[in-house]
């Protein structure tokens, strides 16, 4: 009943028409977002077919006996239909593991998307896991607002906003990634951290193009010359930061806490869900202090983003849950 293809330049169509429609996706899961970074990753992406109608995708890439989903991408899983069923989803889900087995991989890891980027409820993966006894290998907590219950901002982000309107500073909306990239976000990293962005100048410029309404830029400047900056991206229900940064006199300046209080309570205030995004370093088993009490003292509090691995072989663990 379902069969299972590996993915190829031919069905990008299909396939990008199936994730804009689907209940657990966003943009991230569009090939021209996953393929900016193709070089790096030997793709295994999957389409399943109840019949000759597409009902699933799974991004992925392969390393070894091994599939990710996605290596490259903040989250991946088993993107679905908004009218699919749970008892058609254990088929399908039967039938990944089963071609992937058959294909001599052994193992599927999978970072699931968190549910707060969910057009519809949709943790059936989470029950399937449970059923096939997947292994949890890695939590990560992100830090959310919720603007249903947002919790007040506290008083020591509100004294930066008022040190920033001391300092005439400024935020202005655009596409100047190269300012912030170059002058604030590539120099921090490098000086801090000995490490450079996930996406380079060059790929993040060529992604806003493409997704010009979801990749959004912010950048604050006094006097004209730029100080701090946040890149977000923006889906359905959430604005996400991919990036924040600023320089050195972002203490008595208040930049970022300008910025952020501008992003919150104006800008993205009838937005469902704020992700500033995780704070784990050493595979989430350790957590920033800092920069975590940071994204608190605006009102975010966390939510679990949970990796899973799976025997590929463990499909047959589905053929009694339906009673």
């Amino acid at each position: 009943m379902y069969t299972v293809k590996t993915y190829n330049s031919s069905l990008k169509s299909q396939w990008d028409q199936f994730v804009s429609a689907a209940k657990n996706a966003t943009f991230l899961l569009e090939r021209d977002f996953m393929d900016y970074h193709s070089d790096r990753f030997e793709d295994l992406s999957l389409l399943v077919y109840k019949e000759s109608s597409l009902v699933a995708v799974l991004p992925a890439n392969k390393k070894g006996n091994t599939v990710h989903s996605h290596q490259g991408l903040t989250y991946g899983g088993l993107v679905l239909g908004k009218k699919t069923k749970l008892n058609e989803i254990i088929f399908i889900f039967k039938s990944v593991l089963s071609f992937l087995s058959k294909d001599g991989i052994e193992t599927l890891h999978l970072k699931l998307t968190p549910s707060i980027y969910h057009k519809v409820p949709s943790d059936e993966m989470e029950y399937l896991l449970f059923i096939s006894e997947a292994t949890l290998t890695r939590v990560d907590v992100s830090s959310v607002i919720e603007n249903a219950s947002k919790l007040k901002i506290q008083s020591n982000r509100m004294e930066g906003v008022k040190k920033a309107k001391k300092n005439t500073l400024e935020i202005i909306e655009g596409t100047d990634f190269k300012s912030f990239w170059t002058e604030i976000l590539e120099p921090n990293l490098e000086q801090r951290h000995g490490a450079i962005p996930v996406h380079s100048l060059e790929e993040i410029e060529r992604l806003a193009r493409c997704f010009s309404k979801n990749i959004l830029q912010f950048n604050v400047y006094k006097e004209g010359v730029i100080v701090a900056g946040a890149t977000i991206f923006e889906t359905d229900n959430v604005a996400h930061v991919q990036y924040i940064s600023a320089d050195e006199e972002k203490q008595r300046l208040g930049s970022l806490d300008f910025l952020f209080e501008y992003l919150i309570n104006q800008r993205f205030k009838d937005k469902k869900y704020f992700d500033f995004g995780i704070s784990n370093e050493n595979q989430g088993k350790n957590l920033n202090k800092g920069l975590l009490y940071w994204k608190e003292t605006f009102g975010a509090r966390s939510i679990a983003c949970k990796f899973y691995s799976i025997a590929t072989a463990d499909h047959t663990k589905l053929d009694s849950v339906l009673l």
